[in-house]
C-alpha cells in the first residue's frame, strides 16, 4: 500500500489532490467498463473466454485474421493496465501530518 503524505501551504491543497485522485479512478472505471464490453463482445462472437483465447488462437483462427487478433489482445492488454493502475490508486492510504 502506497502512503501519501500532503504538505502545503493551501488550505485545499489536500482535498484537491484528493479529487484528482478520485476522478482519476472514475475515469479508468470509464475505461474499464469500455475494455470488458469489447472483450465481451469477441467472447460471445467466438464463444470462448479470453483467456483460453491467448492461450490457443491464432490470427488465422479469427474470421478478421491479424486486424482482430490484434484488436482482442490489445483489448486484454489494456484491461490489465488499467486494472494495475485502479489497484494503485486505490490502495493509497492519506496519511495526516
Amino acid at each position: 500500500m502506497a502512503k501519501l503524505r500532503i504538505i502545503s501551504d493551501g488550505e485545499n491543497s489536500a482535498d484537491i489532490i484528493k479529487s484528482a485522485i478520485s476522478a482519476e479512478i472514475k475515469r479508468l472505471e470509464v475505461g474499464l467498463n469500455r475494455r470488458n464490453k469489447e472483450i465481451e463482445k469477441f467472447e460471445q462472437e467466438y464463444k470462448i473466454s479470453s483467456n483460453n483465447f491467448l492461450t490457443g488462437f491464432t490470427a488465422e483462427d479469427l474470421r478478421g485474421g491479424d486486424d482482430e487478433y490484434i484488436r482482442w489482445a490489445g483489448e486484454i492488454k489494456i484491461r490489465e493496465r488499467i486494472l494495475d493502475d485502479l489497484r494503485s490508486l486505490r490502495d493509497i492510504e492519506y496519511v495526516a501530518n
